[in-house]
């Protein structure tokens, strides 16, 4: 089944809808109110994406879990400390599944974010692996940026850091895009998760 595909504006709303509302909530009323917000934004979102596309991304539906998880648990605890350390463990998952996947010789890339291109095979293991050490920085990152900054930084840097972060380093990937092109397209799913692993 052909998934619909949304206007440009609609996907940037659901993706960064929610972290305006979080940064705003914060501001105003504090951490914990903005936590609630942004649980209630973040399904808010993935509810409207499958109303509109009748799709929901597998990476969207495993970010929105994390939240409502560790959420949850910052409101219950009253503690801070779960919210902020929600995307280094997003991000650790992404990366460990991704290299866990290259691993055994499967590129879960095109499943994780919805690839509508196709590559070779050595081009989704490239491009794979990129994406795995990209989210491993990012881990790291959001460690050192919570430990060492204030919880107003933080939230800033989640809310207007992060996605214009993600978005360079996803731009900077086009020349391997290019370069590992293959047509006639036949596939979303590249052939390491058919079984195929000629390169």
């Amino acid at each position: 089944m052909t998934k619909a595909a949304p206007h440009p504006l609609f996907k940037l709303a659901t993706e960064l809808g929610p972290l305006v509302i979080f940064f705003a909530a914060n501001a105003k009323f504090g951490l914990f109110v903005a936590t609630g917000a942004f649980m209630v934004a973040i399904v808010a979102a993935i509810a409207a994406s499958y109303v509109v596309t009748r799709h929901v991304p597998l990476m969207a539906l495993v970010t929105a879990g994390i939240v409502l998880v560790f959420g949850g648990l910052t409101l219950f605890f009253h503690d801070e400390t779960f919210i902020k350390i929600k995307p280094t463990i997003i991000y650790s998952l992404f990366a460990a599944a991704l290299g866990i996947g290259l691993l055994f010789g499967r590129s879960f890339i095109a499943i994780m974010f919805d690839q509508v291109f196709n590559l070779t095979p050595r081009g989704w293991r490239i491009l794979t692996m990129r994406w795995a050490v990209f989210f491993a920085f990012m881990a790291v990152l959001n460690e050192v940026v919570w430990r060492t900054q204030s919880t107003d930084f933080w939230v800033s840097f989640k809310a207007f850091a992060v996605i214009p972060i993600t978005a360079i380093f996803a731009m900077m990937q086009t020349p391997l895009v290019k370069r590992y092109h293959r047509d006639p397209a036949t596939s979303d799913v590249p052939d390491t998760e058919r079984g195929d692993t000629r390169g």
